[in-house]
């Protein structure tokens, strides 16, 4: 193993024990780091002298290059940048490395990005799907529930245990990126379906344990907790029964989570609580107001916007 492939090894173990990061992000920094080790290799470019991890500006230069001529996505290259940032960062402080070469690489300009949402008539469609009166088909409903009832993350949802549900408040405690934690609101029917659920969540599987605090919430047929592939899965079949046409991921229920709060009057802000956004700006990626709904908040709010019926 070469010095750069350990010090890709440790950063991972760094990522996973001591950053919590999640499972996906992890697999996709190591991927960008393994691309841009094999990337120095094939070309025969230096590692540095600082024991052969420490690349230079320009090759971490030509090798964002080399994405673009594949015609990767903006946010694809953005994410190895940041993947490569982060590495270096790490070794920085290690003192692995005297500075870190991939702070100065400039990121690529973002592409407009409208995240996919679907209108409140679409969901009720989504919703009222019917689901089998199995333990599997309880649990389904209860997760497509929560998905648009607290606008968590795919990942956020998998993780949830038993105890992490407040029938009696009506609150779910959520670990989010980085082992935040934070409390999010849930309605009346997601809960009834929750509890409906874990009547049968015994059932699923011989191997299921028991409903402590800190057993998983939901489960797969096998007894164990449920993997983010096998809830997408769920989420395609669902949405491919409502008929609406439409090929959604639970990521989309949490952006059409945020843009039904938005539009029917919530503030930007509680939005961003309930999200576990840090930033305010990334609250504003992820939510969308039609523009009929920004025209009368407009007409309303704004002393010079009247409008007469028969305007000349």
């Amino acid at each position: 193993m070469t010095a750069l492939e350990q010090a890709i090894a440790e950063f991972g173990r760094h990522m996973q024990v001591e950053r919590n990061l999640s499972p996906h992000t992890r697999k996709s920094y190591l991927a960008d780091l393994g691309q841009f080790r094999t990337f120095l290799a094939e070309r025969a470019l230096p590692a540095g002298e600082e024991e052969g991890i420490l690349a230079d500006q320009m090759a971490i230069r030509s090798f964002l290059a080399s994405c673009h001529r594949r015609k990767l996505r903006k946010t694809t290259i953005s994410r190895k940048v940041a993947a490569l940032r982060s590495f270096y960062g790490y070794l920085l402080r290690e003192g692995k490395v005297g500075f870190n070469p991939a702070e100065l690489v400039q990121l690529p300009r973002q592409e407009k990005y409208i995240p996919v949402v679907l209108s409140v008539d679409e969901m009720l469609s989504v919703l009222q799907v019917k689901f089998p009166e199995s333990p599997s088909g309880r649990r389904d409903r209860a997760m497509v529930e929560l998905f648009y009832s607290a606008g968590i993350r795919l990942s956020e949802l998998t993780g949830l245990n038993v105890g992490d549900v407040n029938f009696a408040a009506g609150l779910v405690k959520v670990r989010g990126k980085g082992r935040k934690e934070r409390i999010v609101p849930v309605g009346t029917p997601a809960l009834r379906e929750i509890e409906a659920y874990l009547l049968r969540r015994g059932e699923l599987s011989p191997n299921a344990p028991a409903a402590g605090s800190e057993a998983p919430l939901f489960l797969s047929r096998r007894g164990k907790r449920m993997n983010p592939r096998g809830v997408a899965r769920v989420v395609e079949r669902v949405v491919q029964e409502s008929g609406i046409g439409r090929k959604i991921s639970p990521h989309a229920l949490r952006h059409t989570f945020a843009t039904h709060l938005l539009n029917a009057g919530a503030d930007l802000r509680s939005i961003q609580e309930m999200l576990g956004h840090r930033s305010l700006s990334t609250t504003q990626k992820y939510t969308s107001v039609s523009v009929s709904r920004l025209m009368e908040i407009y007409d309303k709010a704004h002393p010079r916007a009247g409008r007469e019926e028969n305007e000349r």
